[in-house]
């Protein structure tokens, strides 16, 4: 069999979780002080999401992204894709220099496609908020459906496909404001605080210092694609959960300080991210505690409020009370 056509290799629910753990502990290697994002950041890439990090410069969001790239190794060399690629936003850069464009090749008297820095594992966008609506837009097509189409040509990217974007907070010079339709394709909108003293000064002793090279396991792309599927399957979740999830979009759509509610591609893609969380938990199953911890995570930036509405995640946690009342009340009579 053609070894691009050939299935991943499934794993147990343990494999999986290792193959998170791996990640996990890579990623801590170069990071300091930053567990419970890391921990979203395996959620998106194993939940088959995307990630926003939204912080001022300078506060780890690049090195966050870069050591997730580092931590995965390139096992299918021949197919010309390479484990990481960054791409930094400026106010003069064009669709096709996200996507690729079409090249007049003169030995052969015919346009070729020559592929942008879509086509990777794992897409570092740097300061999404910096360049036109127009670059923005071209990175629709590619997190919603995984292809490029170019010259009324469609192009497939990778499976394994996971963009880690960053921005700006809006108030910084020389921001555009992201179309909601271009944050409902990102899983998780995660605001990156300061660290905490402690690991504030373990960064600067640590600053300049010979450092040996990291020598913790990595994992390959198919191993990230066989946990998928391994915890789709494998990872049950309750009618119940669906329920409270259909629920907590209606409070929140019915609730008079949101102009626009979240919509059903949320929904979708917050399973599984809550069997994502319920793996590396050391669970089998999705529990209340899942939804109560990823909710806010998942819907607040897709939110728009009324002027003066306040936080959205608050929106969020209002609307949450009831339908977790409910599950609690399900789950109590089984």
């Amino acid at each position: 069999m053609d070894a691009e056509l050939a299935p991943a290799p499934t794993l147990s629910l343990d494999a999986a979780r290792a193959v998170a753990e791996k990640i996990r502990a890579r990623v801590r290697y170069d990071v300091m002080g930053r567990d419970a994002v890391i921990e979203l950041v395996l959620v998106a890439l194993f939940g088959d999401g995307h990630l926003l990090l939204e912080d001022y410069p300078g506060s780890g969001k690049t090195t966050l992204a870069k050591a997730l790239g580092t931590a995965i190794v390139d096992d299918r060399p021949d197919d010309g894709l390479p484990t990481f690629r960054r791409v930094q936003f400026t106010p003069d850069m064009l669709p096709g220099d996200v996507t690729g464009v079409m090249v007049f090749d003169a030995n052969s008297n015919d346009f070729h496609f020559r592929p942008g820095p879509v086509f990777t594992h794992v897409l570092l966008v740097d300061e999404i908020n910096r360049t036109s609506p127009k670059v923005q837009a071209a990175l629709l097509e590619c997190m919603a459906e995984k292809q490029v189409t170019v010259d009324n040509q469609s192009h497939r990217l990778d499976d394994l496909f996971f963009v880690m974007a960053t921005q700006n907070p809006l108030d910084s010079v020389g921001t555009y404001p992201l179309p909601l339709a271009q944050l409902d394709r990102f899983l998780f909108k995660v605001r990156m605080v300061h660290i905490d003293r402690a690991s504030e000064l373990q960064v600067l002793a640590s600053w300049g210092a010979p450092r040996p090279p990291c020598d913790l396991p990595r994992v390959t792309r198919d191993q990230i694609i066989a946990a998928r599927a391994t915890l789709r399957a494998e990872v049950e979740v309750s009618p119940r959960v669906h329920e409270c999830l259909v629920d907590l979009a209606r409070a929140i759509r019915e609730d008079k300080r949101c102009i626009q509610g979240v919509s059903t591609r949320s929904l979708v893609l917050a399973v599984p991210a809550l069997q994502t969380l319920a793996l590396l938990r050391g669970r089998d199953f999705v529990a209340p505690e899942d939804i109560e911890h990823l909710a806010p995570h998942i819907f607040q930036h897709r939110l728009s409020l009324v002027p003066g509405a306040g936080d959205p995640t608050l929106v969020v946690k209002d609307a949450l009370v009831k339908p977790m009342e409910a599950l609690a009340r399900g789950t109590l009579r089984r």
